[in-house]
């Protein structure tokens, strides 16, 4: 092992935060991970981190040289890109991340296809409901609800995020038809909760195109949205969610969207988010397959339930003739 990998694997462990997290990224045993570090000390002549039996630190020294496998990680990368966009064919290592439900039933399609037309690239697709660190950990492509905080990531929209609400007959029949939003207050609801988000009422507009916010009644949270989904089938709650979580449940009558008629402000988009503006081919090429699959227009998502571009006051865009 040369110094440079040593010293990307210096900068693994510092941006991980343990030698074990930079051990099972890098599918190594952390006792390997201890002894590279050792030698790049040795070769440099300098210690790097002031280790304790639990934790570590970093040295004036040692905080110069994340600077440098930084700057080191940078030009491999840039080097890598500018040899790669010389290829006809596309091939080599594409790393994507998405939540896990985006993952499953829209990227993991569109996957099996890429690789059909492309054969050369391996495709790994790792599936976290966490924000995970593009950059740190090395990814070069992510699907996500939401436009990124960080501004040195590169995020382009894919698709719109509509919510509808949606109950069981039997839940209907149970606790009875709301007639307005405020009846919806005092109804069981299933409701999305994570470390960082949740979701306690339901956003819309008034007669005046005022927003609004109605307080749900959560007997049921979970940060996983097939388990809300089936929460709602068993009859038991109603659940406020993105129309990219209904599959054949409205077209086959198991679900039925409830008052229609309100005007439900849009959730957030779905993103790409990436690295760099110059991207690998096979990165590129990948990210146009995802965008086709889903739809440019209309998100497939959406043709999972009836005349939804009529309800929830949504008014799609009229394009003007072309003469």
């Amino acid at each position: 092992m040369d110094t440079s990998t040593r010293l990307l694997m210096f900068l693994d462990v510092v941006e991980r935060g343990s030698f074990a997290k930079a051990a099972q990224h890098r599918n190594i045993d952390r006792s390997v991970i201890s002894k590279q570090i050792s030698k790049l000390e040795e070769e440099l002549s300098v210690r790097l981190l002031n280790r304790t039996t639990r934790s570590f630190s970093l040295t004036a020294a040692g905080a110069e040289m994340v600077k440098k496998a930084q700057q080191l990680r940078k030009l491999l990368s840039e080097t890598q890109l500018l040899a790669e966009n010389y290829h006809t064919e596309p091939k080599g290592l594409l790393r994507i991340t998405s939540s896990t439900i985006i993952g499953r039933r829209y990227v993991q399609p569109v996957v099996n296809e890429f690789q059909k037309r492309f054969p050369q690239v391996e495709i790994e697709l790792r599936l976290e409901d966490r924000l995970v660190d593009i950059v740190g950990e090395g990814y070069d492509l992510a699907f996500r609800v939401g436009e990124p905080k960080d501004s040195s990531l590169i995020a382009r929209k894919i698709a719109r995020n509509r919510l509808v609400i949606l109950a069981t007959s039997q839940f209907l029949t149970t606790f009875g038809v709301p007639k307005s939003m405020a009846d919806l207050s005092s109804l069981p609801a299933a409701s999305y909760a994570s470390e960082g988000l949740r979701f306690t009422g339901i956003n819309y507009l008034d007669e005046h195109n005022e927003p609004q916010e109605v307080a749900i009644k959560s007997v049921f949270r979970s940060n996983d949205g097939e388990l809300l989904m089936m929460k709602v089938l068993s009859d038991t709650a109603f659940c406020t969610v993105p129309a990219f979580l209904v599959d054949q449940e409205v077209i086959n009558g198991q679900l039925t969207p409830l008052l229609t008629d309100v005007k439900l402000t849009d959730y957030s988009a779905l993103y790409a988010v990436y690295p760099h503006r110059d991207l690998p081919v096979r990165t590129r090429l990948f990210f146009d397959a995802m965008r086709e699959h889903i739809g440019k227009d209309t998100p497939i998502w959406e043709k999972n339930i009836p005349n939804f571009d009529t309800l929830y006051g949504f008014k799609p865009t009229i394009k003007a003739p072309l003469f």
